[in-house]
């Protein structure tokens, strides 16, 4: 008995796997190629004593976004990645998923929040946590806006 379910455990995944080989490449390559173009796209700046942070913003349908950001920040690794989030009213919740320095091996990701502002995008600070390798802004507590260190100011988009 124990065998016959080993058995037909065993034909159901090569059955999966079969079906699997199935796909078309084209289909694939279509699917890859269907992204979204952004309805506008914005570039920021912000300094703070010797810190750097440059940021591109492609705003898409239904307030979503995805982007670009670098952070050089004194004494660390270059923070080089892309944001991907949308805007709940004029605060912007993105997720930054980048790579410190020149090793693209670790990968790490981070909450992010930005208060928006006439043409000023205001970086916020909270209290994150952590459940199972997911990060996020702990619920119930504020997210501040009042004492931070990052403003982001418009800037002509360089393309590089």
């Amino acid at each position: 008995m124990k065998n016959l379910g080993l058995f037909c455990l065993l034909l159901a995944c090569i059955g999966l796997q079969s079906c699997k080989k199935n796909e078309n490449p084209k289909d694939v390559e279509a699917a890859k190629a269907k992204v979204e173009e952004p309805i506008s796209v914005a570039c920021y700046k912000a300094l703070y004593e010797n810190d750097t942070i440059e940021l591109k913003i492609n705003t898409l349908k239904g307030d979503k976004v995805t982007g670009d950001m670098v952070m050089k920040i004194m004494d660390m690794p270059v923070k080089t990645g892309k944001i991907m989030g949308g805007f709940h009213g004029d605060t912007l919740f993105v997720d930054y998923t980048f790579f410190q320095g020149t090793y693209d091996k670790k990968i790490y990701k981070n909450p992010m929040a930005m208060l928006k502002k006439g043409n000023e995008l205001i970086l916020g600070s909270g209290k994150i946590e952590t459940y199972l390798g997911r990060s996020y802004f702990a619920k119930g507590t504020p997210i501040d806006f009042e004492k931070v260190k990052y403003k982001f100011t418009t800037v002509e988009c360089v393309d590089k």
